[in-house]
């Protein structure tokens, strides 16, 4: 029985066909649309339409707020005033049952079936992309909270009165960590006068955006603005990482996203140290590591709640995963 998974991302939407075993059989990816909601649901109609089979039901994962397959807020893509319910329209547009969860909870479901959260019983997952998303297993199960936003890092307020977030709000995790804001930061340290390799190297990557694969390569060519600012992202991050495994006393830390992707177990290694001093208590077992699966970690995760749909089982598609 073989399942669609999709990954509604801020930059891209991937989409692969999984089968029982946790394997993307194929795949597709698209660019996500900036018109708004309608976009979205049509470019995941063709895409999952373009796959040589046709799924059994489909799993969506979007950047946003997910609550008994409500979309209540979508704060990292344009022209999305919430709450929203696709689950109807992607149905009728594909035929097939349809689940929703948060892009983030299903990146960290993906490494707990299949990847590098299998066999913790409590994590945290820190998904580094075009925002800061979060996501926790906690006593052996996927934990959403009581309206789907359990996890959120990315909008811990770590400095009061800071930054503004795209969330509308000041001081989060994201509004110094995400891409997004980071690129908002070079073009304001530009426009002051610091010079910078990022722009060139978008340029000749061909790319529309300062994405991971540029932050990627200008860290590692040492442009002193890049580093700069991805060293204050790290530190943020560590902030809100450090207190929330003081609140949750989770066992492992995954760190997924473009930018693990990119830069791996190095990305990892510097979160986990950047979170250190944050810690109240010294944890021996507490490991933090980047995510085993890539671009798969959210189509896989995603795909195992469109099969628990198929599993019809009671608790939500949350509860009906079985491991």
């Amino acid at each position: 029985m073989n399942v669609a998974g999709v990954d509604v991302g801020g930059t891209n939407i991937e989409v692969g066909l999984v089968g029982e075993d946790h394997y993307v059989l194929e795949r597709a990816k698209g660019g996500t649309p900036r018109e708004g909601p309608q976009a979205v649901l049509d470019t995941i109609v063709d895409l999952v339409r373009s796959l040589g089979t046709e799924p059994a039901a489909v799993g969506v994962g979007i950047p946003g707020v997910v609550h008994a397959g409500e979309i209540l807020t979508v704060p990292n893509l344009p022209n999305w005033d919430g709450p929203i319910d696709l689950g109807a329209a992607l149905e009728k547009g594909l035929g097939v049952p349809v689940a929703f969860g948060n892009d983030a909870n299903v990146g960290l479901l993906g490494e707990w079936l299949a990847g590098a959260a299998t066999g913790s019983r409590t994590a945290l997952g820190l998904w580094m992309g075009t925002g800061i998303g979060g996501a926790l297993i906690l006593d052996g199960r996927p934990f959403d909270g009581a309206r789907g936003a359990a996890g959120e890092i990315g909008h811990v307020v770590v400095r009061a009165g800071g930054a503004l977030c795209s969330c509308g709000r000041r001081g989060c995790v994201e509004a110094y960590a995400g891409r997004r804001s980071m690129e908002r930061a070079v073009s304001t340290m530009v426009a002051a006068g610091r010079r910078t390799a990022l722009y060139d190297i978008r340029d000749e990557e061909a790319k529309k955006g300062l994405t991971s694969k540029v932050w990627a390569r200008a860290l590692a060519e040492h442009d002193p603005l890049a580093c700069e600012l991805f060293t204050t992202a790290i530190e943020t991050i560590g902030v809100g990482v450090g207190s929330a495994i003081n609140v949750l006393d989770v066992e492992r830390v995954v760190v997924g996203g473009g930018l693990a992707e990119k830069l791996g177990q190095d990305l990892a290694d510097r979160v986990a140290a950047a979170a250190q001093p944050w810690m109240l208590t010294p944890h021996p077992d507490l490991s933090f590591v980047a995510a085993a699966l890539g671009d798969d970690s959210g189509v896989v995760g995603a795909a195992s709640l469109g099969r628990a749909l198929l599993i019809g089982e009671p608790g939500g598609p949350e509860a009906r995963i079985s491991r």
